[in-house]
């Protein structure tokens, strides 16, 4: 059989004869066949802390049930009330048991919700 050879003194470009390729970051990439999502708007803090709460409202009120109960009881065992100051390290603690299983349940539920 015969095979194909190139002459020796042949130009054939060669890799340090390529230009090395830039990639615009700024710019999507590319690609045959492939057709990107659009980008999402940057939301800010205020924005997404809303979002997130309509999404799960347990959640901030597990944290301002959390601190309510740590603040006052906080409180209450400077002013000298040790009884009081217990029953409310025991509220704390039970809020943020709630908060957890909020957040867990939260996030099982966005689990298990349908892609759209």
């Amino acid at each position: 059989m015969a095979t194909a050879t190139t002459p020796v003194g042949q130009d054939q470009p060669t890799k340090a004869d390529r230009p090395p390729v830039v990639f615009d970051l700024s710019q999507p990439l590319v690609i045959e066949g492939f057709t990107p999502l659009p980008r999402a708007k940057e939301e800010n803090f205020k924005d997404k802390f809303i979002r997130k709460t309509k999404e799960n409202p347990f959640v901030p009120i597990g944290c301002l049930g959390t601190a309510g109960a740590l603040i006052y009881g906080l409180s209450a065992f400077r002013r000298g009330k040790t009884r009081q100051s217990q029953l409310l390290m025991r509220a704390r603690i039970f809020a943020q048991g709630f908060t957890v299983v909020a957040i867990i349940v939260g996030v099982a539920a966005t689990a298990l919700k349908p892609k759209q």
